[in-house]
This record gives structure tokens, sequence and C-alpha cells, in this order.
């Protein structure tokens, strides 16, 4: 399970990248945009920026853009930046390994197995969605939604 941070995280990346090109987005920008609240999103904004996703700039009209086109981006990237792994378990992640305090034995745990298999599911999804797509799907998505609602 990703954490609200995490999500948050999407979500601004998100935002950036319908901004990309057009210059760089006030926290105070995004944080209404996104109902976020602009303590926390400057901490995750500072964190996305740390980890080389976006651009910091001070000043009077300074704020953060995306450092790569939103083709270049995953969703996996900006997960692992604030959460840490995508794994479900600790013992099958490669970026966070640690070995389950209640398992007697990691060569002999079926969960473990299990786990494995899910965690490079997940990895699978995440890793080849990009902001670019994301963007195309909530647009389709929200066309659909739209045809639905008002039946056109």
């Amino acid at each position: 399970m990703i954490s609200r941070k995490a999500k948050y995280a999407i979500r601004s990346a998100l935002f950036l990248a319908r901004h990309y090109g057009n210059g760089p987005v006030s926290v105070k920008k995004i944080a209404a945009a996104e109902g976020i609240s602009r303590k926390f999103l400057e901490t995750i904004m500072r964190e996305l920026t740390n980890g080389g996703l976006f651009c910091s700039f001070h000043g009077k009209l300074g704020g953060y853009t995306l450092k790569l086109p939103p083709d270049k981006v995953t969703i996996g990237r900006i997960i692992r930046l604030i959460d840490g792994t995508l794994s479900p378990v600790a013992c099958v992640s490669a970026t966070a390994y640690a070995p389950c305090p209640d398992c007697p034995s990691e060569r002999d745990c079926h969960i473990r197995l299990v786990m494995k298999n899910v965690g490079e599911a997940i990895s699978r999804v995440l890793d080849i969605k990009t902001l670019d797509q994301l963007m195309r799907d909530v647009d389709n998505e929200t066309a659909v939604s739209r045809e639905i609602l008002f039946d056109i």
C-alpha cells in the first residue's frame, strides 16, 4: 500500500506535468489546486527535488518544474523516492531488504514466494507508467465520464 505522502507526490508531479514548459509553478498554487496542506506539500516537493525529479526556483516568480519531460518520469520512481520500495514485504525488496522478524526461514517461506511475484507485478506496472501516460489516462477517463453523465 502506498502512503498518502506518495499519493500527494504523484498528484503534484501530475500537476507539474500538465504545466510542463510553462515555467515554475508555486507550491501555493499546487496546494490549492490539489487540496494538499501547503506545509506538507513543501516537504514532498523538497524530497522530489532532492531526488532529481523537480527543479526548484526561488524568488517572487519561483516555484517548481519537472526536471525531465513527463514521458520520462515513471510513477514507480516517484513512489520509490517517497516510500522507498514498491515491495509488499521487506524480505523481497531489492532496495530496502530486511528479514521478516517473525519468519523462521526465508528459504522455506511460502508467503515470501508469492509476495516476490506480487512485488514484481507491481514494479512492472508502475515502472512503465509515465506521467504523460497517466495524464492521457485521466483525460480519457474524464471524457468517458462526461459522455455517461451528459449522454453525449
